[in-house]
C-alpha cells in the first residue's frame, strides 16, 4: 500500500510540474531591450583583455545597459579585475576603465 501511495504521489507531482509553461522572453531575467548586443559585449571583452593584459578567454561581461540611443556601458570581469567599457552602436570602443 505504501508503494502505491508513493507511486501516485510521484505521478501527481510529474503531472503538475509538466503543466508549467516557460515565461515569455520579455519576462525572463536575462532578457532586456536595454542590454548591449552580444557582439558589442565581445568587443568590450577584447578591449578589457588588452587593458588587463590577460587572455580574452578570461574576460567575461557581467552586465550591460544602454546609456543612450547610440552607446552602451558593459561591466566586465577580467580574471578577477573589474572593468567598465563604453561602446557605441557602430562598434567603436570609447573607453575601458578599471573599477
Amino acid at each position: 500500500m505504501k508503494g502505491l501511495v508513493l507511486a501516485l504521489a510521484a505521478t501527481a507531482t510529474a503531472a503538475i510540474s509538466g503543466c508549467q509553461s516557460a515565461p515569455k522572453p520579455e519576462d525572463m531575467a536575462r532578457t532586456s531591450l536595454q542590454t548591449a548586443p552580444a557582439d558589442l559585449q565581445l568587443l568590450c571583452a577584447h578591449a578589457a583583455a588588452g587593458a588587463a593584459q590577460v587572455d580574452t578567454a578570461k574576460v567575461l561581461p557581467t552586465s550591460s545597459r544602454a546609456l543612450d540611443a547610440a552607446s552602451y556601458s558593459v561591466d566586465l570581469d577580467a580574471a578577477g579585475r573589474k572593468f567598465t567599457c563604453i561602446v557605441d552602436t557602430a562598434g567603436s570602443v570609447k573607453s575601458v576603465t578599471p573599477v
